[in-house]
């Protein structure tokens, strides 16, 4: 029978065996217990969208995941979407948009558009606005970053 402490799960698509107590949330052990810390802690009330993550290829809010909920499933983060060999199409189209400032959002976003452009690979302005209408960016007013998501759609 299996210990109800340990959680198995795939992470950025490997197989993942780790100690985890009931309470914990998935952006905790994300960041704290498996140091990966792309994903962003911003408001803790799952209405800034900086700690997206796909939770099977669906953008999910990790601070309002329970960790337990990932059981067997597949969870990939910013680091995840991004390629060893470099930046992935939707980073490099945030980059060459100039769709960053801070930086501190991009990976809820990147994350979020990664998802949008894999179920809709040509998406209009207005299903890239409502994909992304759970995240938000402090510092650009969006319109860079719909353009940078609306130029990898048009690759």
């Amino acid at each position: 029978m299996p210990s109800r402490d340990r959680l198995r799960f795939r992470l950025n698509g490997q197989p993942v065996d780790v100690f985890c107590p009931d309470p914990r949330i998935l952006l905790d052990l994300l960041r704290e217990d498996l140091r990966l810390t792309g994903t962003k802690r911003g408001c803790d009330l799952g209405t800034c969208g900086c700690c997206t993550v796909l939770l099977d290829g669906r953008p999910a809010l990790s601070c309002l995941t329970l960790a337990r909920l990932v059981e067997s499933r597949e969870v990939t983060t910013i680091e995840g979407v991004t390629p060893p060999q470099g930046l992935s199409p939707v980073q490099r189209a945030f980059v060459e948009h100039g769709a960053t400032q801070c930086g501190f959002c991009t990976p809820g976003f990147v994350v979020t558009a990664t998802a949008l452009l894999r179920a809709n690979p040509h998406p209009s302005r207005e299903e890239i606005e409502r994909a992304i209408a759970g995240n938000l960016c402090r510092c650009t007013g969006y319109t860079k970053i719909i353009e940078a998501i609306a130029a990898v759609g048009g690759r």
